[in-house]
């Protein structure tokens, strides 16, 4: 096998054309996939790439770079339709773990109980993939195709997360459901960010994930809460039916489970963001 670790872009774009590498960034999931076999695979190791850590604020993006741990955005002062993601970011297995780990990582391993990927839906993200070719974006919806598969190709790198300050507006909330309080993996676990004029709802963005093989946007019953009353919140949700969501049985919980478990999640998570609204116009 073959180790690399470039340390500049260009370098590690270069290097991608050449074969098929297994890119190490954290290894938080890396090492782990291993199991107790042997290395085999040729690894392009990026943590020399300085330039792909931190958070940067663009004219019209929040820019998550690749190398960015999830440490690094629990401690970045950021708009409150962010702490879903923060509040997701300290579930994320240990604090070593957070230290350590990368929100690229955590996109690109594609776990149908990725953490980080409810909230960043909820914002409206995109990834950004550089190739010794150019650049591309795509929307996270159309970046994670399945369990532990992307549409990254062999010769691209995920070098951000790209979120629009359109998207931004309010304030969020996340919660996650399993079988212990910490280091576990998701039975199901929700994200909302909600934008309210008075008793009322404007603009919601709601996603749920660990309920099917990828997380999924509930853009039926975002629709649904437009202009509702807090009042009417809880009763609106548990009227909607969730068709976007395909739970399974496994050891963790039942589908019928997972179902009924996102539909309180969502509450909760609604309920926190709209806290979170009314907790910002006070201190405005």
């Amino acid at each position: 096998m073959d180790y690399a670790r470039p340390t500049e872009l260009e370098e590690a774009l270069g290097l991608l054309c050449t074969k098929r590498w297994s890119i190490l960034a954290g290894g938080t999931d890396f090492y782990p996939a291993l199991g107790a076999g042997p290395l085999k695979s040729d690894v392009l190791d990026i943590n020399g790439l300085s330039a792909l850590s931190g958070i940067e604020v663009t004219e019209t993006h929040f820019v998550i770079g690749a190398r960015t741990s999830w440490s690094a955005v629990i401690d970045t002062a950021l708009p409150p339709a962010f702490d879903m993601l923060k509040q997701a970011a300290r579930e994320v297995g240990s604090v070593q773990i957070q230290n350590t780990g990368t929100v690229a990582g955590n996109l690109c391993n594609a776990s149908p109980a990725a953490d980080g990927v409810p909230p960043l839906l909820a914002l409206d993200a995109e990834v950004e993939l550089r190739s010794a070719k150019g650049v591309r974006h795509l929307p996270l919806s159309g970046f994670i195709l399945g369990n532990r598969k992307t549409a990254r190709e062999d010769d691209e790198l995920l070098t951000a997360v790209r979120v629009p300050k359109i998207s931004t507006r309010g304030a969020s909330g996340f919660v996650k459901l399993g079988a212990r309080r910490y280091l576990v993996i998701s039975i199901a676990m929700a994200a909302a960010r909600v934008v309210r004029e008075g008793a009322k709802i404007a603009e919601t963005a709601i996603s749920v994930g660990s309920c099917s093989l990828v997380a999924q946007r509930l853009s039926g019953l975002e629709a649904r809460l437009e202009a509702v009353e807090r009042s009417e919140l809880r009763q609106t949700v548990m009227e909607y039916g969730f068709p976007e969501l395909s739970p399974i049985d496994d050891v963790r919980g039942t589908a019928a489970y997972r179902r009924e478990a996102a539909r309180e999640i969502v509450i909760r998570a609604l309920e926190q963001a709209w806290q979170g609204e009314e907790r910002g116009e006070v201190a405005a």
